[in-house]
Parts: structure tokens; C-alpha cells; sequence
């Protein structure tokens, strides 16, 4: 049963030579409040879920399942859905500019602007901004009133889509898209990574390993991973026994590599490359190169994991709802099959193929 709580909010630091922790997690650490005797328990942090439940519905299902990717078509499909709401932002820049936001700009101020509604106690804002909403209607503002309106919704629909649903990090939809991968302490490489979650839970599932993460803003290092909730546990499995196990940040082997992708200088040493919602900012001229930074780094036998915004009426709501703090550059909304056939006529087999709460998720190796 869910449980309204507030678990300390602190950081965690990279353990001092990189290596994982061999012990286990102890509720005795105020860091680590949750041990493998929570298995099953989920509740409300602050500003996030605690979800510790192994399985259960809405967690990974097979989306039609196509057996001949080669038979569909774009004719058959359509095209995906393009946001085009931009930030008030992006376009305040490209005026003063007078040009059109560079790719790597958009990209900062989408961080910078994204985690801020991470860290936010969402309850304590959405109560801020309805009370600022009353104050300005009685004062007859009615356009302040409209705005206060406007952020009073997206504080209710981000605490109902990220910290009552959990649809951003899902962690069983996650668990299940990643289950059953042939992989034994894998080299992993993120790219794009962010704030680096989903490295984190392959690495818990799949312990003994090693993850690098790529992005080209620093700050996604400093601060979207490099201040993850340090108590934030992960469920995984134990690296002798097999047994579930949780799994904290700290006790993880995780590099951060502040690098554009197009520059990385890996050989295929990877056996898992791994993007969530990178490919849909790329227009289709572009999709080739998108595909081919997966495929590059890959060993002989490797497995691509690429995930993408579904496209619901849901998602499309949110993008609307929320364009001056995610819309800084082009983003599509695909249905799984749109995801599929671009990974298809890019040289790669799809092994499995489905839908979590508000992501597609692909897992390809290369043909």
C-alpha cells in the first residue's frame, strides 16, 4: 500500500576509484532507507515514487507484434506526429538572434528547464500557484489569474504523470523492457544519457558491470546525474546468487563522458547501447546517422535498447501543456511501429518490440 512520505533529499557521489560496492544495501544508512526485506513496497517521496514492486500490470506489453518488419510500410503507418509548440524561450532567443536555436543551446536549456520540475516538491507548488491564482482573481488580473491557472495544472498533471504514475522513470516498465537480455557484467553506453537512469537499472539487473554515459552538456554530469536522489533505490538481482537485491547509485561502476556522440572514439567494446528518447529529435534525412551511433559502438552480438515517446493523446497533452519547459527543438511522437520500421530499414533486427507507460521500446541487434 502506497504511503505518503518524505525521504531525505541528498546526493550521491561517485565512489572514490569507481568500482562497485560489494556489500549490501542496510536501512541503517540514512541514504539507503530501503533493503532487499522492502521488496514489494512502493511509496510517495517528495517529489518522486519509491517502487520496489517486481512486477504487476502496465509493465511491458508486445504492441501488434509484427513478424515481417520488411512487409510494413510508411504508406501503411503514416508518418509520426511532430511537436511544434515551441518554448517561449526558444523563440525569444532566435528573435534577439536572429537565427535559428543551435541544436546543443536547445539541448542546455531543456536540461536546465526539465530538472527543475524534478527537484521541485510538486504538492508545495501546486499550492503556491492556486493560492496566487485566488489572490489574483480577486484582484480582477485576469491575465496574471490565467497564468497562475496554467502553472497550477501542469504542477497537478506533473505530480499525477511522474510522482503518482511514475511514467517518466517507470521502473517495472523499464524492468520489464530490459528483462531477459543475454548479458553478464555488460559494458554499457548511454548516450544522450541526461540524468543516466536507465544505465542504473540495467547495472542493477545486470551487476558486476561497467556504464559510461555521453552527453555534451556538463551539466547533465554536475547535476542531473551528478545529483540523482541518493536514496532512490533500484531493484535488481544480486551478482552471486541471482536472489532480487536493491541496488543505491554509489555502489554502481559509472563513467561520465562530457562528449558530443558524433566524437566518440570507442570501438565496438559495448554490449549494450542504450538511448531513451534520442532518436525522435532527429528529422528523417537524419535518422540514418541517429541509427548508425548505435550500431558503431556495438560488440559482434550486441543489443541496442532505444526507447521513444509514444504517441498518445496523453503525450501530446503534455508536450502542449508543458512547451515553454520541454519544446526547445524538433521532437516527434511515435507508435512503436514507426519506431520499428526506422530501425528496420537501418540495418538492424528487432528482437522485441512494445510499449511501457510513456515510452516505445525497442530491443535490435544488427542484421
Amino acid at each position: 500500500m502506497s504511503t505518503e512520505t518524505v525521504l531525505p533529499q541528498t546526493t550521491a557521489q561517485p565512489s572514490a576509484n569507481g568500482t562497485p560496492l560489494d556489500h549490501p544495501a542496510t536501512g541503517d544508512s540514512p541514504h539507503h532507507p530501503f533493503t532487499e526485506s522492502d521488496l514489494g513496497h512502493t511509496e510517495l517521496a517528495r517529489n518522486y515514487r519509491v517502487d520496489l514492486r517486481p512486477g504487476g500490470k502496465d509493465v511491458f506489453f508486445d504492441a501488434d507484434p509484427i513478424s515481417d518488419w520488411k512487409s510494413l510500410s510508411w504508406s501503411q503507418i503514416g508518418r509520426p506526429y511532430r511537436v511544434e509548440r515551441w518554448s517561449k524561450e526558444k523563440k525569444r532567443w532566435e528573435k534577439e538572434h536572429d537565427q535559428t536555436l543551435p541544436a546543443k543551446t536547445a539541448w542546455e536549456m531543456f536540461n536546465r528547464s526539465f530538472q527543475t520540475m524534478f527537484d521541485t516538491d510538486t504538492l508545495a507548488a501546486r499550492r503556491e500557484t492556486i493560492h496566487a491564482l485566488g489572490a489574483e482573481l480577486r484582484s480582477l488580473n485576469l491575465g496574471a489569474a490565467w497564468e497562475a491557472l496554467e502553472e497550477s495544472l501542469r504542477w497537478t498533471y506533473w505530480n499525477k504523470i511522474h510522482r503518482v504514475e511514475d511514467a517518466v522513470w517507470d521502473p517495472r516498465g523499464k524492468r520489464a523492457l530490459f528483462d531477459g537480455l543475454d548479458a553478464k557484467k555488460p559494458e554499457i553506453l548511454f548516450l544522450g544519457a541526461a540524468d543516466g537512469y536507465e544505465a542504473m537499472q540495467l547495472m542493477a539487473m545486470y551487476p558486476g558491470g561497467h556504464a559510461v554515459l555521453v552527453d555534451y552538456d556538463d551539466y547533465c554530469r554536475t547535476d542531473r546525474f551528478g545529483k540523482f536522489p541518493e536514496p532512490y533505490p533500484f531493484l535488481g538481482r544480486d551478482r552471486s546468487s541471482g536472489a532480487p537485491r536493491v541496488w543505491y547509485r554509489e555502489q554502481m561502476d559509472i563513467d561520465f563522458d562530457v562528449s558530443d556522440i558524433r566524437d566518440l572514439k570507442y570501438g565496438k567494446e559495448f554490449d549494450i547501447v542504450i538511448s531513451v528518447g534520442l532518436v525522435e529529435h532527429f528529422p528523417d534525412e537524419y535518422k540514418p546517422q541517429a541509427f548508425e551511433m548505435h550500431r558503431r559502438f556495438l560488440k559482434p552480438g550486441g543489443t541496442a535498447i532505444i526507447t521513444t515517446p509514444r504517441l498518445q493523446l496523453t503525450s501530446q497533452l503534455f508536450y502542449m501543456l508543458f512547451a515553454d519547459l520541454m519544446n526547445f527543438s524538433y521532437r516527434e511522437l511515435m507508435d512503436v511501429t514507426h519506431l520499428g520500421l526506422y530501425a528496420y530499414e537501418n540495418g538492424f533486427e528487432i528482437l522485441r518490440h512494445g510499449r511501457i507507460k510513456a515510452h516505445n521500446g525497442l530491443i535490435v541487434r544488427t542484421r
